[in-house]
């Protein structure tokens, strides 16, 4: 399998396409585009945001030369626009993803996103069109993308998914180069 040319990139709330994982995307030669979570695309409806993503990946990104790379809520909105669309012939990479509601008793801090338990509805369904070449990392102290919720989807899915020991919601910078550095190459 040869490496993606393109990136689409969907970034965590408040992220930009070129900072951060975008940047070092950028760097390694990759043409890299995508959806910022911030400023009038945060401002759209759900399923505004949704039908974009879908749009946009099933007009500019869809071979298997191209790659989804999404970070947190931005891996939340490629889910569900996964689901809407046959499986993404690219690979798909998403860090610390948001697959449904989740809390904190400790910090007493919570978020239920809209449509917070269909995913795994259609994941225990049957009914959920999985890419073939998707993977999860997620940190085993992310309180924000439950480790446990998220292997359990990964194991209705079928996807890979890895637990970074220590690691919170923000994987660390190392972790995800040396990460990007393996995805990249397979």
């Amino acid at each position: 399998m040869q490496q993606p040319k393109s990136i689409y990139y969907l970034t965590g709330m408040g992220g930009q396409l070129a900072t951060g994982l975008g940047e070092e995307l950028a760097r390694r030669g990759l043409e890299v585009s995508g959806r910022e979570l911030s400023g009038e695309f945060r401002q759209l409806g759900f399923q505004e945001r949704i039908d974009i993503v879908a749009g946009d990946l099933q007009t500019h990104h869809w071979s298997e030369r191209s790659g989804v790379v999404a970070n947190s809520f931005g891996a939340y909105i490629f889910l569900h626009a996964q689901a809407q669309m046959t499986p993404y012939a690219g690979k798909v990479l998403l860090l610390s993803p948001i697959v449904g509601e989740f809390g904190n008793e400790q910090s007493r801090k919570g978020f239920i996103p809209p449509r917070s338990a269909r995913l795994n509805q259609l994941a225990r369904s049957g009914q959920y069109p999985t890419p073939t070449r998707c993977e999860m990392h997620v940190g085993s102290d992310d309180w924000q993308s439950n480790p446990s919720a998220v292997l359990e989807l990964g194991d209705l899915l079928g996807l890979k998914v890895t637990v970074a020991q220590g690691a919170g919601h923000n994987l660390p910078k190392a972790y995800v180069r040396e990460l990007l550095d393996v995805w990249l190459s397979n």
